[in-house]
């Protein structure tokens, strides 16, 4: 598993921040500027995605892996302190972290995600996760990654283009030079799999991990988000944790940590006494 590095190597005050399902670790490069001079920013590449090795076997693409592959990252970057901050899956795999026996997460940052996942959003993702797509220019991705997400929120071109860049990759399909999305389109076979009735036994299971979780920890939500419902954001202020909730108007799935105002609440309640 690929990860991304920023501020000083030396300081055991490690902020880790992992993406969403079917991104990768550079979605975090205006954040983690921001917070490198307080902290040892690590934002890796899940397995499947970016930089990192795609499985040989499918069926490992799911969340427990996930967070073992997490547990396994704290080691060896010696944290003795770690805060965390994850976007959607991230979040899922925080929570995760969050609610084991003497987790070594201090501060928690969830965005966009809860133990409740509207299921309607889950379809509308599983739509076009791992079509086998391809690009003529980063530009033309670029493009399309804009149709599919809309629920960002506004940004500049020039922060669009440093959000895509990283997302695609150059290969070589029938003689042509084309970019390809920058993940194994197998991510989606799990995914895929899921049932209603699998997603409400799943549901059940996170809501145990996230009410035992007890270190301090802020909600984000954007206002017209589609896979975090006001109900479940609700709740998550009222159990476990009870979470600090903080939404955002004129986004929907989910906040980039982009806009100054984004970065500046998560700053603030990272950093708070």
């Amino acid at each position: 598993m690929a990860y991304w590095q920023w501020g000083d190597p030396t300081n055991d005050r490690v902020l880790v921040c992992v993406h969403g399902l079917s991104r990768q670790g550079r979605d975090f490069d205006v954040f983690a500027q921001v917070m490198q001079p307080e902290y040892r920013v690590i934002c890796p590449d899940v397995v499947g995605r970016g930089q990192s090795d795609w499985l040989r076997d499918p069926a490992g693409y799911q969340l427990p892996n996930y967070v073992a592959d997490m547990v396994t990252l704290l080691a060896r970057v010696n944290a003795k302190t770690v805060h965390w901050v994850g976007t959607s899956m991230g979040g899922l795999i925080g929570m995760g972290l969050a609610s084991l026996p003497q987790s070594p997460i201090q501060r928690l940052v969830v965005n966009d995600v809860g133990p409740s996942l509207e299921f309607s959003a889950l379809q509308r993702i599983g739509n076009y996760l791992g079509l086998p797509m391809h690009w003529a220019s980063v530009e033309d991705a670029a493009a399309y990654l804009a149709t599919i997400s809309v629920g960002f929120g506004p940004h500049t071109p020039a922060q669009w283009m440093a959000l895509c860049q990283h997302m695609v990759k150059p290969v070589t399909v029938d003689g042509n030079n084309v970019y390809k999305l920058h993940y194994d389109p197998q991510i989606a076979a799990p995914f895929r799999a899921v049932t209603p009735e699998a997603a409400a036994a799943g549901q059940a299971m996170l809501w145990m991990g996230y009410d035992a979780i007890t270190c301090p920890t802020l909600l984000l939500r954007g206002m017209q988000s589609d896979l975090l419902s006001p109900a479940t954001a609700q709740a998550m202020t009222q159990r476990g944790p009870k979470a600090r909730l903080v939404e955002f108007e004129g986004v929907g799935h989910a906040p980039m940590l982009v806009q100054a105002d984004q970065v500046a609440v998560v700053r603030e309640f990272l950093l708070s006494a």
